[in-house]
């Protein structure tokens, strides 16, 4: 396995990968927005459930990857 790619594999267990991670998660919260706003707007129960429910899962994702912060050990002082 050549460098580049042993450096592309650890990023996701590095701090930045896991910063980026939170990032591209917490950007998924847009399109539940929406999709909570086309429901309400067409009155779509089911729709609101799934969008509920991708809330839920977005909460998780960035629950599990701050966990994953907290176990790399980082000194930043927003996380405590």
């Amino acid at each position: 396995m050549s460098a580049m790619a042993k450096k592309a594999k650890n990023f996701k267990k590095s701090k930045t990968g896991a910063y980026v991670s939170m990032g591209t998660t917490a950007f998924g919260a847009l399109s539940v927005y929406k999709q909570v706003k086309m429901a309400r707007e067409e009155n779509d129960t089911l729709r609101l459930i799934d969008a509920a429910v991708s809330a839920a899962a977005i909460v998780t994702g960035l629950a599990i990857l701050y966990r994953e912060l907290k176990r790399l050990g980082d000194d930043d002082v927003l996380l405590g």
